[in-house]
Order: C-alpha cells, then structure tokens, then sequence
C-alpha cells in the first residue's frame, strides 16, 4: 500500500520544483536571447511578425487539441485504477484525435495562419506541428506526476530554444523567410523526443492496452471545462497579439512578439509550478483538506510574485536597452515590454488560484477566464481608439497601439487576479495570503536604483546591461531574503529541512 504524503512531503516537492523552476528560467533565458537577437537581425521584423502570427494560430489550436489535460492528467491519474501507462495512452489517444480536427481545419485554410501574406511551400502543412506540442505537454505533466520537473525543464528548456536557436542560424540561409518557421518545427521535433524518451523509461510501454472510443470520449467530455479554461488562460497572453495584428503593420507585431517573448520568461515560472501543484492540490481535496491548500497556494503564490517582480524590475527598468540587443528597430518597443512584466506579476495570483479552482469550481473558473478575455478585447480596443485620437507622429502610432494593448492585458489580468483569489478563499473558508508588505520595498529601492543607473548616457548603454540588471536584482533579491522570507520561504533553496 502506498504511503499516504504528509504536508511537510508536499511543500518540499513544491520546494523542489521551485528550485529546478529557477535554474530553467535561467537557461530558458540563456537560451532565448541568441533566438531573438538571430530572429531580429537576420530575419527582421516583418519576417518575425509572420513568424509570431503563424504560430499564434497553431499553438492556439494545440491548447485545444490537448484538452486540458496538462492540468487534468493529474486528477485522472489520482483517481482511476488502471494502470498509469494505461490512462496515458488513453489521454494521448484523446487529444490527438481532436488536435487531428484542428489540424485538418487549418491545412483546409491556411488563410488563418498567414492573413496578410501569401503561402508559399509547405506554410500549408505547419499545423501538423500541433500533434508535437499536444504530446510534449501531456507527456511532461505524466512525468510532472511523479516530481520528474527535470525532464520539463530538459525538454523546455534546453532542448527546443537551443535547437530554435541554433536551427534559425542555419536555416536563414537556406530561406530568408520561411527559416523561422522550419526552425520552429525542427526545436518541437526535438522537444518530443526529450519528452516520450523520459515517459517510457518511467512508465513504461502500455502492455495489454487497447484503444477505446468510450473511454477516449469521456476523458475528452470530462476535460472540456479544463480545456477551455486552459485556453482562455492562454488566449489571455495571445489575445493582445492577434488584436494588434488586425491594427497594425506586421513589423509592428514583429517588435511586439519580441517583447512578449522576454516578458514570457517570469510566465514559464508560474505556469511550470501547475503540473507540482496538481498531485499536491487533489490528495488534499481528497481528504478536505482546505486549510493546507490555502497555505500552499499562499506559499507558491507568494514564491512566483517575489520571482517575478524581481524580474520585471530587471528587464524593464533597462528595457530600451534590453529591445536593443534584439536590433536597433526593436527599441521602441520598451514601452510595450513594461506594461507585459507588470502583467505577468499581476497574473501569478490568478494563475495559483486557478491551480485549485479547476478541481473545486471548473465551470465558474470557466465563466470567470471567459469574462476576462472579454474584458481584455473591450480595454485594448479602447485604449487603441484613444491612441488613435492623440497627437502622435504616424510613425510612431504602431508603438503606441502595442503599448495600448500590453497595458489593456494587465488592466485585465489584475482584476481576474482579484476576483479568482477571492472566489478561492471563499471556497475554501481560509484566507490565501500572497502579497507582503516587504515586496512593496523591495520593489521602491530596486526601483529607485534602477532609475539612477539607467540615467547614464545612450553610449554607456552597455552599463544599464551588464551592471544595471545584475544591481537591482542583487537588492531587490536581498531584501526579500532578509525581511521577506520567513522559514517555511526559506526551502525553497535547501534540500532537506533542518
């Protein structure tokens, strides 16, 4: 009979994984600065505004093919008495038939994919790279299951934006326009392989199993709230790309999908914590036990924010300066890449109460995410129609608008924030305590500090980088360390308890 986990057990594994977390992160940025400076300098924005818009569109279309799974395996492997290899193979047999019809749908037209420019080659066959992502996902969240966050971070981090990197470099001169796109399939085809190889050494080959189109519904039935849930959640971080796009021109969209890309990085932080957090949250529903979900989900909250807006502070204080290493074209873009940093602090506290509410409230979660996406379009049209009315240069209107659709997705993101946390509490009867008063310093001095290195002249930039981004990270991270984090913080970077 298996061991029932103990609390302390369950922090340490979120504990665990927070720290594997950090050192992805870490690599994931590594990584992502030679594919952006490679993309913005040889392919340039326009070929990168394509680029962003095409795969929009597919991994859009992935988020649906994989039916929610990447949160919900969890919860089935938790209850179901097959045997794991088993409901694996029914998952992946689920979500690959429904990521079939999103891919069929796309080939049939590829307009979708490409609105403001022709389709040349294979363009038309890019949506079979749904079935890639749809298996990468679900075979990660089954090693997720067992703590296996190694191989996420393997497969995420190092395998697919090194290959992306290295496979960009080459292919610009095969096709100066279709290089990125390839680039792309070849780092998912990478990616795959990272992740099935570490799923059949864990789990091992389904033996005795035999596909089933009644369980195979049901999964997909049961999975439908989780799945739209998941994306709207993730259509909340595309939505501003693809109203940009009916805005303004693709170079546009070019500069803005580069600094959505940097802002992404604190996002893989939170979003990497769901696959730990779903074991923990569902053996602790299963005993009713709220008050230890409130104080995780307090805790992870609380350990994602303090990651974040150090992060933010980093990036965006210097910003101009981090746009530039992309390429000269891309500075202008900075104002776009504060509003995202802000969003991505604002959205932790939703992203870690929805951990729970997918198990406790699937369908009102559902309602809630739907709302907010509606909220999202309504502020950044808004906002772009008041951008158009003000006195700005046609040259620099295009900025503007990106910057008015960053700033309409944190308006929208703070108040599902709001909303998701409380309707959490409220379920659960405990309050979840994520913010502290000691962020609110850290980020005044790392702020104050940023603001003085950064008034160095346009020919010193290179300070802003290598001495500006180091400096306030080093206060702000002290600051929490010292006032911020208590005890129970502080396991997050040791391996074993005192």
């Amino acid at each position: 009979m298996t061991k029932a986990r103990t609390d302390e057990e369950d922090i340490q594994a979120l504990a665990k994984g927070g720290r594997i977390n950090v050192f992805g992160f870490v690599l994931r940025l590594a990584a992502r600065i030679p594919f952006l400076f490679i993309a913005g300098r040889l392919y340039g924005p326009e070929a990168l505004g394509r680029f962003a818009y095409a795969i929009l569109i597919v991994e859009f279309a992935a988020q649906l093919g994989s039916l929610g799974l990447r949160r919900g395996l969890a919860e089935l492997l938790s209850k179901e008495d097959q045997p794991h290899a088993h409901i694996i193979a029914d998952c992946l047999l689920a979500a690959l038939v429904a990521s079939a019809l999103g891919a069929a749908f796309l080939i049939a037209l590829p307009q979708f994919l490409f609105p403001n420019s022709g389709i040349n080659g294979l363009d038309r066959f890019l949506p079979l790279a749904i079935f890639a992502i749809v298996a990468t996902d679900i075979a990660l969240s089954a090693l997720a299951y067992k703590f296996d966050i190694l191989s996420t971070v393997r497969a995420r981090a190092v395998v697919e934006p090194w290959t992306i990197s290295i496979a960009a470099g080459i292919l610009y001169f095969y096709s100066a326009r279709d290089g990125l796109i390839l680039a792309y399939v070849v780092s998912l085809a990478a990616a795959l392989v990272f992740a099935l190889w570490p799923l059949w050494r864990s789990y091992g080959l389904p033996r005795g199993w035999r596909p089933s189109p009644t369980r195979s519904l049901r999964i997909a039935r049961r999975n439908l709230p989780l799945a739209a849930a998941d994306a709207a959640e993730w259509g909340s971080r595309r939505l501003d790309l693809a109203i940009l796009g009916l805005f303004a021109s693709p170079a546009i969209v070019g500069i803005y999908y580069v600094a959505q890309q940097v802002a992404s990085l604190p996002q893989k932080l939170k979003t990497s914590f769901d696959p730990i957090l779903g074991p923990v949250i569902t053996r602790n529903l299963q005993t009713q036990n709220y008050a230890e979900i409130a104080k995780q989900v307090g805790q992870v909250g609380f350990w994602i924010i303090a990651a974040q807006a150090g992060i933010a502070l980093a990036l965006g204080i210097p910003g101009e300066a981090v746009m530039g290493l992309v390429g000269p074209e891309f500075v202008g873009g900075a104002m776009a890449l504060t509003f995202l940093l802000a969003a991505e602090v604002a959205a932790a506290t939703a992203v870690v109460s929805e951990s729970a509410l997918v198990y406790m409230a699937r369908h009102r979660n559902l309602l809630i995410s739907i709302g907010m996406l509606a909220v999202q379009a309504l502020v950044s049209i808004g906002l772009i129609i008041l951008v158009d009315d003000l006195p700005i240069k046609p040259q620099h209107l295009g900025l503007y608008q990106a910057a008015a659709v960053a700033c309409g997705l944190t308006i929208s993101l703070g108040i599902g924030s709001l909303i998701k946390s409380r309707f959490l509490s409220h379920l659960l009867g405990r309050t979840i305590r994520v913010w502290r008063w000691t962020l609110l310093i850290a980020v005044a001095a790392a702020a104050l500090l940023g603001t003085t290195i950064v008034q160095v002249p346009a020919r010193f930039e290179w300070v802003e980088l290598t001495i500006g981004i180091p400096a306030i990270l080093g206060l702000y991270s002290w600051i929490i360390w010292r006032w911020g984090f208590g005890p129970e913080d502080r396991v997050l970077f040791r391996k074993k308890p005192d």
